[in-house]
């Protein structure tokens, strides 16, 4: 453990937020369970908890009925109210912000338009945003905020953001003058990401790649619990993987994008151009095209398993419910992938589009409480 040469306060406070993230996922437990789960010793534990029963964070809720002689284990929870969350999702025109508690359940939100055009005045928008948040729920532990773009989410700047218009804007330096809570800047497929790994209760020791697709087609590569961002901060840019030579033009100046062939707006224009008389005809049509917009998906995702051997894909699509789609994408991974590799790989379609501000949200709770010190 890093923080073991750093002194004990370091250790204290290690072991506090590796008990923090215990009682998040495990909701109901005790004390003897928190320290079989940690290898940490029952006292280490029971200071822990009784520092946050006196803050009021954990609660006891009476003793385990068991039926073995001896001392009867005491429930504990979290109460998550006491700790909140929140992020602010910001796409083309429009502003998005949600809190949440500590179990990412939400609170409260709201939606509106905005001018995302004109930087200065966005960023005196969040600063102003964030302080009604801080005011309101006094109990947020930090806010992130989400956008579309070339994002460097250490220095909380944005390099390059088509839909926004911006290039080179420094968001966090802006906002910490003005907003005294934790700070954290992230890509909105980033911050998705990471709510898809914990909704499908998936490994923290292996690595899972991410799609959404939408206005375009985004992807994020999680290994072992954190976001793989590149030397670049492209890394998991599925969306402008060349699919068709002499394709669509995509708005990145090229040909062929999968985003030109699979994104919303790119189905959208094909069913538009179909137009058939028939009700029957519609729905033939639908399936042909799902199957296409599969196809070409599976073909990407096959060179994506072939380069990076993720555990699995979480495929997070508006068609994800349509078999037409889904077959295509799994019979062309499997026909273009080597056998041993794709059978070490799960695909896994979401019922529901995620909500990237609640990834957004989850990522201060998950910085809250790293342990790397």
């Amino acid at each position: 453990m890093k923080a073991a040469g750093k002194g004990p306060a370091v250790l204290r406070l290690n072991n506090l937020k590796r008990v923090m993230t215990q009682l998040r996922h495990a909701r109901l437990t005790s004390r003897q369970d928190v320290a079989l789960a940690l290898d940490l010793s029952k006292n280490t534990v029971s200071l822990i908890i009784d520092d946050l029963l006196t803050q009021g964070i954990v609660q006891e809720l009476g003793p385990v009925s068991v039926a073995a002689a001896g001392r009867p284990k005491i429930e504990i929870a979290l109460r998550p109210e006491k700790l909140k969350s929140a992020g602010i999702m910001v796409t083309r025109q429009r502003i998005h912000w949600q809190v949440y508690d500590y179990f990412s359940q939400n609170i409260a939100g709201q939606s509106r338009h905005i001018d995302s055009s004109d930087p200065d005045q966005l960023l005196h928008e969040l600063a102003a945003i964030c302080q009604t948040l801080q005011k309101a729920h006094p109990e947020l532990i930090g806010i992130a905020i989400g956008m579309p773009g070339i994002i460097d989410p250490r220095r909380g700047f944005v390099h390059f953001s088509a839909p926004l218009g911006w290039q080179n804007i420094e968001v966090l330096a802006s906002l910490r003058p003005r907003v005294k809570l934790p700070l954290q800047l992230i890509n909105n497929v980033n911050a998705a990401a990471l709510l898809a790994v914990q909704q499908q209760q998936l490994s923290k020791t292996q690595s899972h790649f991410y799609l959404r697709i939408a206005d375009g087609v985004g992807g994020a590569l999680i290994n072992r619990g954190s976001l793989f961002t590149g030397s670049s901060w492209t890394a998991g840019e599925i969306g402008h993987l060349i699919i068709q030579r002499d394709g669509p033009l995509c708005r990145c100046g090229r040909r062929g994008c999968l985003e030109t062939l699979i994104s919303q707006p790119a189905i959208q224009q094909r069913l538009s151009k179909l137009r058939p008389a028939r009700h029957e005809d519609e729905a033939a049509n639908f399936a042909a095209l799902m199957r296409e917009a599969g196809t070409h998906l599976g073909y990407a995702l096959s060179q994506v398993i072939q380069l990076i051997n993720p555990a699995s894909i979480i495929i997070d699509a508006p068609w994800s419910n349509y078999p037409a789609f889904n077959h295509a994408v799994e019979h062309t991974v499997r026909d273009n992938t080597l056998t041993f590799t794709s059978a070490h790989t799960s695909l896994h379609f979401l019922a529901q589009h995620l909500l990237p501000v609640q990834g957004l949200a989850l990522a201060v709770i998950e910085q809250y409480e790293q342990t790397d010190y």
